[in-house]
């Protein structure tokens, strides 16, 4: 079935992806001398500042496989490429990788993503340092912001073998700026649009023969490009890594994160469609506001006391305090008087309700250590194995004013006085949980001559979950035992890899996946006598180094197929554990560095998503497109270097429809934006930036919250900025 669909479709993902590139290098492919610039200079220039197929990647393999080892889908998008480009958020970066498309909104803390047709904090895992980082309610709020990115690694496809359940779709790793050997130190300055500014700075190298450090700072603020749209915040981290020998190094990180988002949780349609007339009219509240604030501490120590032996242990601490005070929903009242969600009205107003006030108190520990054991066995075959063990302990408390009175009231949909919040009832803790997560897991790798080789992995995980009921009786505390739910959970894969030369792999995968019912740390009183859901992937593909290193191509087609779902066959059925929801695609990407200093980097995604076998409430969905999953995807950037002081990029970013219900009943339609930037060297350590963010002006919908409230993009904006390196 894999075959028949790739045939079908292959022509679709290169027209999304390489066709584009194929139509402009006859227009720039001229012999001539290789791009200006290099690392003299701050302007980002050339293949290599890119993390190549032939650098060793931990995100897609703990045996420190390249790409071309490993047998799945990696991408990495470098950190001066990132801020090169001018991504304002960690999200907007992520999305310029194949595959990958936002779907975040302010109750997910601005962050959740859709890969290979899953969508949302339970199939998508975030990491940082390789760390998994456990979302709560579906929410998770670091790292924050793309300053302190040293590259963004994409692993698409189950990664649970790696790192643990919620992760079908694939699992994205914020990798943060390290030391270096050598002193440098970076500093941005940036104003624009809506009274943005930006200020960032960093610096690290060595303090003395055994010492390293890396400091950064970052302050954003914005008065957002809807009303009351004000945002803010701070990023600082430093790190220091000790290395006595040549054998030894500790490394010791903290993080702090400090957000104020934007206060705004989508526009209303009006009959239906967007109306223009109300794109910059934010319907919250006056005084509403989100806070988020984390902070992460790490200690990591590396050990190599032989070529073939090394162990590895990293300890951390993360506490997360989320807050958000809002009235949430907007609906517009037709003519009939009757509001999209079957509420009734004033016809010709906007009608909002939905008064949360939320507060997250999360705070997560955990301690990962391995051994890896590299053996020659005869001459062209080897093995590389690694073993380890990951614990994890999360502790959660959920604050609501989920009893105060509700807060409904209809708003002139052009002039209104924003109100303020309706709290009658007050924010306090109505339920904690304690989760424990411990796995065991295990990787090899056999090496069968130059050419063939054999990777395959196993982990074993059990997250017990425990809850407890808050309640008041009296006007004093009482914590009410619930319930305690352990679930175990084993998953696997295994792929060859052929290399008929070095710089090109063919590879084919088998790996399994396991993804909670909703998020594992809040999991609920009606969800916990059901498993979690299981899926199985089947891949294969190709990648390949070209031009010296300058080009490098991927292709890779797949499908995964999730079951487990939760079902009601009629409205008087019990609830069962018996759908199934199912993937398949085609991914393609290809950059390359051209002469007279032209550069392509572009990538495009074909897939065909589906409810296979799901009925809710009497509703039989099967042939649905399950939401928030977008069907075709492309992102295109072209750079030239026209002199060792002039650099022009171009970015065209392309995302499908997609629709915002199980029923396909409400389809948020495709959009394409262009970004450009034009960047002049004062010096070779200075640059000026002049950016255009959304150049053509499109009017579009990142993601819905809820059927017919549509989450906007950022309007056309221009920037202008001051990079410096020294």
């Amino acid at each position: 079935m894999l075959y028949h669909y790739v045939i079908r479709q292959s022509g679709h993902a290169l027209l999304c992806g390489g066709a584009l590139i194929l139509g402009a290098v006859p227009a720039i492919a001229q012999q001539g001398d290789p791009p200006v610039g290099g690392d003299s200079t701050v302007l980002v220039v050339g293949a290599r500042v890119k993390q190549a197929l032939d650098t060793p990647n931990a995100t897609g393999s703990r045996l420190g496989l390249t790409p071309l080892e490993t047998p799945a889908s990696i991408t990495s998008l470098d950190g001066d490429m990132i801020r090169a480009r001018g991504d304002l958020s960690i999200v907007e970066a992520e999305t310029r990788a194949p595959g990958l498309s936002s779907v975040a909104n302010p109750g997910n803390g601005g962050t959740a993503l859709s890969a290979r047709g899953f969508s949302g904090q339970g199939s998508v895992l975030q990491l940082i340092d390789g760390l998994r980082l456990f979302p709560a309610a579906g929410t998770i709020t670091f790292p924050t912001d793309p300053w302190m990115v040293e590259r963004i690694d994409v692993l698409s496809g189950p990664a649970s073998v790696l790192y643990g359940q919620g992760a079908l779709g694939g699992a994205v790793n914020v990798v943060m700026r390290k030391p270096t050997a050598r002193t440098q130190g970076q500093a941005e300055i940036g104003y624009g649009a809506q009274d943005s500014l930006r200020l960032a700075a960093g610096i690290g190298g060595p303090a003395g023969d055994t010492l390293g450090y890396r400091v950064d700072a970052s302050y954003r603020r914005s008065d957002g490009y809807v009303d009351r749209g004000d945002s803010h915040s701070f990023a600082l981290s430093g790190t220091l890594k000790w290395q006595p020998t040549s054998e030894l190094a500790v490394t010791i990180r903290g993080d702090h994160g400090d957000q104020h988002p934007i206060g705004y949780f989508g526009t209303p349609l009006i009959d239906g469609r967007l109306d223009l007339r109300v794109r910059d009219r934010n319907y919250n509240v006056g005084d509403g506001r989100m806070r988020f604030r984390d902070d992460r501490a790490s200690v990591q120590i590396d050990w190599t006391p032989s070529a073939n032996v090394s162990l590895s242990n990293i300890t951390y601490y993360l506490t997360s305090d989320r807050f958000w005070r809002n009235l949430e929903s907007y609906c517009w009242v037709g003519a009939a008087g009757v509001c999209g969600n079957g509420s009734t009205g004033t016809p010709g107003t906007i009608q909002r309700s939905s008064n949360y006030g939320i507060r997250h108190d999360q705070t997560q520990w955990g301690d990962q250590a391995s051994v890896t054991l590299r053996t020659p066995l005869s001459p062209g075959i080897a093995n590389a194995l690694v073993v380890g063990v990951d614990a994890n302990l999360v502790r959660f408390t959920h604050e609501n004013d989920f009893g105060s009175a509700a807060q409904v009231d209809a708003v002139d949909p052009f002039a209104f006085d924003p109100g303020r919040f309706l709290d009658t009832q007050g924010i306090a803790p109505r339920y904690r949980t304690r989760t424990a997560a411990l796995a065991v897991f295990a990787e090899d790798r056999v090496t069968l001559g130059r050419k063939w080789s054999v990777v395959g992995g196993f982990r074993y995980e059990e997250d017990q979950v425990r809850r407890w009921a808050i309640s008041y009786p009296g006007g004093t505390r009482t914590d009410s035992f619930a319930f305690e739910k352990t679930f175990r959970n084993a998953t696997w894969r295994a792929g060859v890899v052929y290399q008929p030369v070095p710089n090109l792999s063919l590879y084919g995968q088998y790996a399994t996946g396991v993804d909670p019912l909703a998020t594992l740390t809040t999991v609920s009183t009606g969800q916990v006598r059901f498993g979690n859901a299981r899926g199985h992937q089947v891949e294969a593909g190709a990648k390949w180094l070209f031009l010296g290193g300058r080009g490098s191509a991927t292709l890779a087609a797949y499908r995964i197929v999730k079951t487990g779902l939760l079902a009601q066959r009629t409205l008087s059925s019990p609830v069962e554990q018996v759908g199934q929801r199912s993937a398949q695609g085609i991914e393609a990407a290809v950059s390359v560095d051209l002469p007279q200093g032209f550069g392509i980097d572009a990538n495009g995604t074909v897939l065909d998503a589906q409810f296979d076998d799901f009925r809710s409430s009497g509703v039989d969905y099967t042939g649905r497109t399950p939401p928030n999953v977008p069907e075709t995807l492309g992102n295109l950037w072209l750079r030239w270097d026209a002199s060792a002081k002039v650099q022009a990029r171009a970015g065209l970013r392309y995302v499908g429809p997609r629709f915002s219900d199980n029923g396909n009943a409400f389809r948020i339609p495709g959009y394409a934006t262009v970004d450009t930037t034009l960047s002049y060297a004062l010096s070779p350590r200075l640059a000026l930036d002049l950016r255009v963010y959304n150049l053509l002006d499109k009017a579009y919908a990142i993601t819905a919250y809820g059927d017919q409230q549509w989450i906007l993009g950022r309007p056309r904006s221009l920037d202008v900025g001051i990079r410096a390196a020294f």
